[in-house]
C-alpha cells in the first residue's frame, strides 16, 4: 500500500515562526495551481498503486474552496487505486472553513481533518500572529462534528511566547473536551530566516518571553501526562490518539512505507529513492504539471532509516527487523552494546523488553532523541 501527500502551497498569512513553503495567492493563482496539480497527477497515472491514505498538507488546504478540493481528490481516485476504507485527511486553519465548506469536504469524500489550533488562549494565538481565536476554533471542530467527521485531530503548541504552565494545561482541557480523537503537539522553534527570527534579531528580549529548553521540557512531560489522563495514548514523539484513531497516513513515514508526492517541495520515497518536486509555486504552474525532480536519495540505508523512525514510535525498535534489513551487519552493535543500552535504561531514557528485542524510548528520552541515537549507534 503507498501513501499520497498532496501539497497545497496557499496561506492567507504567513505565521511568524513558520519555515513551511507557502505564499499568499488570489483566486487566479488557485485555480491554475489547480489545474496545473491535477495534470501532474494525470501524469502519474497507476491504477496499479493501491493507495490507502491521502493526505492534504500545506500550507492551509482549506483556503481553496471544498469544491477545488474535491476535484483534485476526485483527480487522485482516477490516477490510483484508492482504497474504499482509505484514510483522507485535510489540513486546515479554523478561519478558512464554514459549516458549508465542511459538508462539502465531508460529502466529497475527505474523512479526516486537522485543525491548526495551537492554542486556547487568544493572546497566545495573536502572538503567534494566528487568525483565528479560540471561540472560532471551537465552532469550527463542532461544525466538523455535524458534517460527518468523526477523525478530527488539533494541533497544540508548547513554549508560545508568554504561554505559562497553567496557559497549557488550560488549552489541554478545553481542546480536549472537544470532539477530538488526535491530537499533534509540536515546540515553538525558532527557524532561520523567519518574522521570529527576525524579531528577535532585533529586539532580543523576545527570548524571555520562550520557554527555555528546562521549561520547554518540563511542559512538555506535563503535557504528556494530562494528554494521557484524557485517554489519548503516546504513539510518537509529537502525537497522541484515543485508540485506533493514530494517523494511519503520518505512520507510513515513520514505518518506512512508501509514498508519492504532488505540488511543489513535496516530497516522495518510492523505489527506495527519496526525491521531491524542487520549484516554487510559480514555476509549477508554468511547467503544467511536468515534474521538476530533485533526488535527495537514490539508495536509501533501510536499516539506518529503520533505527531513526522507528524510535520516534512508542512502540520502538524490533531488533529481529533490524536485523534483517541490517544486511552488511553494519549496526549489530545496537544489539550487542549492552552497557550502552543499560546505561541508556538507568539514565530512563530507553526501555527494554523481557526478551531484549525490543527497544524504546521513554518520554525523556523523546526530549532528547537524537542524544539516544547516537549513543545507540557509536
Amino acid at each position: 500500500m503507498c501513501g499520497i501527500y498532496i501539497h497545497i502551497p496557499f496561506c492567507k498569512r504567513k505565521c511568524i515562526y513558520c519555515d513551511f513553503y507557502s505564499v499568499c495567492g488570489d483566486d487566479n493563482l488557485y485555480s491554475d495551481f489547480v489545474s496545473a496539480l491535477n495534470r501532474s497527477i494525470e501524469r502519474r497515472k497507476d491504477k496499479r498503486i493501491a493507495v490507502d491514505t491521502v493526505y492534504f498538507g500545506g500550507g492551509t488546504p482549506t483556503v481553496l474552496k471544498s469544491s477545488q478540493l474535491a476535484l483534485i481528490l476526485n483527480t487522485v481516485k482516477n490516477c490510483f487505486d484508492v482504497t474504499p476504507n482509505a484514510e483522507i485527511t485535510v489540513e486546515s486553519n479554523p478561519c478558512t472553513v464554514t459549516a458549508e465548506s465542511l459538508s462539502g469536504l465531508f460529502n466529497s469524500g475527505f474523512n479526516r481533518i486537522s485543525f491548526g489550533i495551537q492554542s486556547a488562549n487568544d493572546d497566545e494565538l495573536s502572538a503567534l500572529s494566528r487568525l483565528h481565536n479560540y471561540k472560532q476554533a471551537r465552532e469550527a471542530v463542532l461544525n466538523a462534528k455535524k458534517a460527518g467527521f468523526t477523525n478530527i485531530s488539533a494541533d497544540i503548541m508548547i513554549g508560545i511566547l508568554n504561554q505559562t504552565r497553567q496557559s497549557l494545561a488550560d488549552s489541554i482541557e478545553k481542546i480536549t473536551s472537544l470532539p477530538v480523537s488526535h491530537i499533534s503537539a509540536y515546540m515553538l522553534k525558532v527557524e532561520e530566516n523567519t518574522p521570529l527570527d527576525e524579531m528577535i534579531k532585533t529586539d532580543g528580549s523576545i527570548l524571555k518571553s520562550i520557554a527555555d529548553d528546562d521549561e520547554m521540557s518540563d511542559r512538555y512531560l506535563l503535557m504528556c501526562r494530562l494528554l494521557e489522563e484524557k485517554g489519548f495514548l503516546h504513539y510518537e514523539i509529537s502525537n497522541f490518539a484515543k485508540s485506533g484513531f493514530e494517523s494511519r497516513h503520518n505512520l507510513k513515514y515513520w514505518r518506512c512505507e512508501e509514498y508519492l508526492g504532488f505540488g511543489p517541495h513535496a516530497h516522495s520515497y518510492i523505489d527506495n529513492k527519496r526525491y521531491f518536486e524542487d520549484c516554487d509555486v510559480f514555476t509549477f504552474i508554468k511547467r503544467k504539471g511536468y515534474p521538476k525532480i530533485t533526488y535527495t536519495d537514490t539508495d536509501v540505508d533501510k536499516a539506518k532509516e529503520y533505527i531513526m523512525l522507528s524510535l520516534r514510535l512508542a512502540k520502538g525498535l524490533d531488533t529481529d527487523r533490524l536485523a534483517g534489513l541490517d544486511n552488511e551487519g553494519r549496526y549489530g552493535n545496537i544489539v550487542s552494546n549492552a552497557i550502552e543500552i543499560n546505561r541508556l535504561a538507568d539514565e530512563r531514557l530507553i526501555n527494554i523488553s523481557q526478551n531484549g528485542k525490543h527497544l524504546s524510548l521513554t518520554e525523556r528520552g523523546f526530549l532528547v532523541s537524537n542524544t539516544v541515537i547516537s549513543r545507540l549507534l557509536n
